[in-house]
């Protein structure tokens, strides 16, 4: 009898997709980790992200300080909350009942599963899409004008296509195990160093050097503000707070703690810089050389001459644009609908059910401009900054790591976990609530143009306080 099967037989009541993972599945070393975020960074969203920062008046030095310090943020906590996962094997969406409850678990997991995981889902479906377009029309140009001004929803013929078949791409890796998944980051992450560098290296050249990159100030720019710079530093940690939320997701595989902490930091780190070298020289050098800026890296793509760097780089592009996908997206988002219907559903139709809702909601139209993906950005970490927060207090300063399976798993004859933690559930909505009016609300909107950091650190200091007061008065009604 495998791992895999005593484990079943000890929780016979849960899906088996949501089982603790046995040894025989811990196959992910140091290596996958490395490589895993790397589609994460190195995606058509984040370029656009980078635009948008030099179209807010950034200087070179203030996008190089911006990324660096979101960087190491991300990998810290990473590897924080991903510690849990490793140590017990369970999915995210299992985990969140130890801090919020049973039923409690189910507010926070739609936020990141439904909301969120479906969200970004659609999103980067559509940025691959763009990068199969150009692709096709490499070799058939053709393809380009097909349906001529046909329109469906804002697509037109050629992108309804690109769209529809990058869709059926990921569809096709939902049938596919974890070791699967880990080549395809392993190759990502070979062909990510080869084409970014490369394009830094091209951007470099064009702008006639790296002195005009780092001399560079962008038209009426430079002088920003400190708060400026600090929601930068938070948009870019809203593209993380999902991933980070779920990371026990992957780090369930882990071989061990150190395959996965060292991995993941180590990965987070070196990509980022490369990223950045990147971003930089790649936004800056188009606007030396062009006099327009280009924030969207498939423009770059497009001018190259050879045809082979534009295969390439389109290649890897979809790709990376992949990785992400099925780790950040597909993943979480099945899994908590798998743990919310486990009678009914399994990982796979629940993956199905998260790419068909995906497609329907338009995701096309975040992508028209480089600062459209901020508000977006602005709402996931509003939504779910709170979430981490809350789990990374009870995990490290009241449960002191330990968790009770039985408890969590609801197993019959056993001491369940509450249904409902109120204090959890408190600090999530008090600190969501506060970031979403910042949007509305001028004496608020720090908490909205920074969610994603003050959404952590606000929520971790009512989660404690309001635990505290709740232990403080239990304990003095019993006395």
């Amino acid at each position: 009898m495998t791992q895999n099967d005593m484990q079943q037989k000890k929780f016979p009541v849960i899906n088996l997709d949501l089982l603790p993972t046995g040894p025989e599945s811990r196959t992910w070393s140091f290596s996958h980790y490395f490589s895993v975020w790397m589609g994460s960074v190195h995606n058509i969203p984040s370029y656009v992200t980078i635009g948008g920062f030099f179209a807010l008046g950034l200087s070179t030095g203030q996008v190089f300080a911006v990324i660096s310090c979101a960087a190491l943020l991300v990998a810290v906590l990473l590897v924080l909350n991903g510690h849990a996962g490793n140590k017990y094997g369970v999915p995210f969406s299992i985990l969140l009942r130890a801090s919020y409850g049973g039923k409690g678990a189910i507010l926070p997991g739609f936020f990141r599963g439904i909301v969120a995981g479906i969200m970004w889902f659609g999103l980067q479906t559509y940025a691959g899409s763009v990068a199969v377009s150009i692709f096709i029309g490499t070799f058939f140009p053709g393809f380009l004008t097909l349906g001529g001004n046909y329109d469906f929803l804002g697509l037109n013929l050629p992108g309804l296509l690109s769209f529809v078949l990058f869709w059926l791409i990921n569809i096709l890796f939902i049938f596919a195990d974890v070791n699967t998944l880990g080549k395809l980051t392993k190759t990502v992450t070979v062909l990510v160093f080869i084409v970014f560098g490369g394009m830094s290296v091209w951007s470099i050249q064009l702008a006639g050097g790296i002195y005009p990159i780092l001399a560079f100030e962008p038209t009426g720019g430079g002088n920003v503000s400190l708060i400026l710079l600090i929601s930068c530093i938070s948009a870019i940690v809203a593209t993380w707070v999902a991933p980070i939320l779920s990371v026990s997701d992957i780090t369930r595989y882990s071989r061990s703690d150190h395959a996965h902490s060292s991995g993941q930091f180590a990965g987070i780190v070196a990509t980022y810089l490369l990223f950045a070298l990147a971003s930089i020289s790649i936004i800056i050098g188009s606007e030396i050389a062009f006099g327009v800026p280009v924030w969207n890296v498939l423009e770059v793509v497009d001018k190259f001459d050879s045809v082979f760097a534009v295969i390439l780089s389109l290649m890897t592009l979809a790709l990376a644009t992949l990785s992400v996908n099925i780790v950040g997206n597909i993943i979480p988002a099945a899994n908590q609908l798998t743990s919310l219907f486990p009678a009914k559903l399994n990982f796979k139709k629940s993956a199905l059910a998260v790419a068909t809702i995906g497609v329907a909601l338009l995701p096309w139209k975040l992508m028209e401009n480089a600062t459209s993906i901020f508000t977006f950005l602005n709402m996931v970490g509003a939504l779910l900054s709170p979430v981490i927060g809350v789990m990374l207090t009870h995990y490290y300063l009241i449960s002191k790591r330990m968790i009770d399976l039985d408890s969590v798993y609801g197993i019959p004859g056993k001491q369940a976990a509450a249904a409902f933690q109120a204090p959890a559930l408190l600090a999530t909505v008090l600190t969501g609530g506060l970031s979403l009016l910042g949007s509305r609300i001028e004496a608020l909107e720090v908490f909205y143009t920074v969610s994603s950091l003050l959404g952590i650190a606000v929520s971790a200091g009512l989660y404690l306080s309001f635990y505290c007061a709740r232990t403080f008065f239990v304990q003095k009604q019993h006395k």
